[in-house]
């Protein structure tokens, strides 16, 4: 069963939404869209706009949900952070006041290059520098 476009649009009002639009993204689904109401068949509009008919079918449905605010490109979740915000803060008091929990060879390189602002550490865990020692830039 074909899922149908809301009845309060038009193709004329999302070309409009098109031209306004500063979302490249957005306005290749409102022109895609905008096909469907002037006529052209769903595996036609999801040619044009270089996708499959399930997305078109999923824009279509966005559509009818939030209108055209709802195609706009929405920035993925990602992984969720492993510390909540006082395990960071606790986090980071640690690493400015220079100590490690457990000065191991390792710790003491790859904690200093940390704070140091160095991109990677120099030298394997059993060459690291002694606490405080500058980066090798």
């Amino acid at each position: 069963m074909a899922l149908s476009l809301r009845d309060d649009c038009d193709a004329a009002q999302l070309k409009l939404a098109a031209r306004r639009s500063d979302n490249a993204d957005q306005v290749r689904r409102l022109l895609t869209l905008a096909a469907i109401y002037d006529g052209v068949s769903r595996a036609e509009a999801a040619r044009t706009g270089g996708v499959t008919r399930q997305i078109v079918r999923d824009w279509v449905e966005r559509f009818n949900e939030g209108g055209a605010d709802a195609l706009i490109t929405r920035k993925a979740p990602g992984k969720p952070p492993l510390l909540n915000p006082v395990q960071r803060a606790a986090l980071a008091q640690v690493i400015e006041s220079g100590r490690c929990p457990r000065p191991t060879a390792w710790c003491a390189g790859v904690w200093s290059t940390w704070r140091s602002g160095c991109s990677r550490p120099s030298g394997s865990a059993s060459r690291a520098r002694p606490w405080g020692a500058s980066c090798a830039r």
